[in-house]
């Protein structure tokens, strides 16, 4: 077991980074004057890890797309109960995610921390699959993706993703089609599990009211060691330019909808935190609420106060995007675009990056006094090859020439434009 200590003297607090001899990275955060913890369990394994293989396969293969999600949903259920049950014996609240490129489970409690970490560490190490429980939740995961086929929100966004590009697998449903889920097997989950959720693949971080040694002892309990299977997933190669410049759907909605988005080349790691960091500053102080534009733009009708400006990012994209509801969103798109080439020439107002870079640096520090926050920060920044304290850092070296470098660098032509137009009701 390798230990390492982690300090922040911007915060004047530590947490602790473990690598368990069975493989798994451990983060561990006591916070003082907490009256809960939070424990959360992921792997880097999403709906885009679709093509993968390890040291012993021949070559990649690849899966149906919805099966991290449909992978998800099925390792709750035991053979005896389910994980929700065994939780709520104890009065904790669990959940679990899938997003494009992690899953993970989680729990929250103020009481029987400890039964509740075996009762983690027991169920995701545990899958149980059966060929019926797999059928019955075909039409389960069938009718929720039926759901957000109609939802517009939901829609603009993916059309938007679609239209941006040609073969990221980011482009399709975290929960598949209906058409793919039905080709997900027993044995095809099986071997999923067993690729993606190797300890090696994975970390767990716990941030609040525990006590590190004893959560500690259970981990050396409960986890079974696994060796390192040489993970690889590819990524199919994606043209620089777009799919399409504009695309639009008409939906049951009170406003238009709309999500302009501008492609851009694919980001990891450390880099890609903080370039995320540095773009999103820069966006909110081009476009953001402080910003002129936004309030001629608000003053006129043109936009209200859903529209936002900010970065989507994971492993493999990196996506500057702008969306809302406007009565013409065309004609807000042309806005966005003629105001960051103005202001590539003019400037952003220093003032607005001051502002909005301490408001930045302010949510962050904030986060630190919410124990999900801090746990699923750990989890995130430990994917990234991080610690939870580097985007402090990172927020507060951030200069005006790195925004001004940032909105240089984009291409504002290689942009597409998704539309959600009301449908008139019958």
């Amino acid at each position: 077991m390798k230990k390492e200590i982690l300090f922040s003297s911007r915060l004047r607090e530590s947490c602790t980074k473990i690598i368990h001899d069975s493989g798994l990275n451990i983060c561990l955060y006591p916070m003082k004057g907490f009256s809960s913890a939070f424990a959360i369990l992921g792997t880097r394994y999403g709906s885009i890890d679709t093509t993968f293989k390890t040291n012993e396969d021949a070559d990649y293969m690849t899966v149906p797309e919805g099966i991290a999600h449909y992978l998800e949903h099925k390792l709750f259920e035991g053979e005896e109960c389910s994980a929700f049950e065994n939780f709520a014996k104890t009065g904790a609240y669990s959940n679990a995610f899938t997003s494009f490129d992690s899953t993970a489970y989680h729990f929250s409690c103020s009481d029987k921390f400890g039964e509740n970490l075996r009762t983690l560490l027991d169920f995701v190490q545990n899958p149980y699959f059966t060929e019926e429980n797999i059928q019955k939740e075909q039409g389960i995961i069938s009718q929720e993706i039926k759901i957000y086929l109609d939802d517009p929100g939901w829609r603009v966004f993916f059309n938007g993703l679609e239209a941006i590009y040609h073969n990221n697998p980011v482009r399709i449903d975290i929960a598949g089609t209906t058409e793919s889920i039905k080709k997900i097997r027993k044995e095809l989950l099986y071997h999923c599990y067993y690729t993606f959720y190797n300890l090696n693949n994975m970390t767990l971080a716990i941030a609040g009211n525990f006590d590190p040694d004893k959560a500690l002892k259970i981990c050396d309990e409960m986890l079974r060691p696994s060796k390192d299977i040489g993970l690889k997933t590819l990524v199919p190669e994606e043209p620089y330019e777009i799919k399409e410049k504009r695309v639009s759907q008409k939906l049951y909605c009170a406003l238009p909808l709309f999500q302009l988005g501008f492609k851009m080349p694919n980001l990891s790691g450390r880099e890609c935190c903080r370039k995320y960091i540095i773009w999103n500053i820069m966006l909110e102080a081009a476009l953001g609420s402080f910003s002129p534009f936004y309030s001629r733009c608000y003053d006129s009708g043109l936009i209200n106060d859903t529209f936002s400006a900010g970065v989507f990012k994971g492993r493999g994209f990196f996506l500057p995007m702008v969306s809302g509801d406007s009565r013409d969103p065309d004609k807000t798109a042309e806005e966005v675009i003629n105001e960051l080439y103005r202001l590539r020439t003019n400037g952003i107002p220093k003032e607005d990056f001051e502002i909005v870079k301490k408001m930045t640096y302010g949510d962050l520090l904030s986060g630190f006094n919410n124990v999900g926050t801090v746990a699923k920060g750990m989890m995130n920044a430990d994917f990234n090859e991080m610690d939870i304290f580097e985007n402090l850092e990172m927020t507060a070296e951030v200069t005006y020439d790195d925004i001004m470098d940032a909105l240089r660098s984009m291409d504002l032509e290689n942009s597409s434009l998704s539309v959600i137009e009301p449908l008139e009701r019958e």
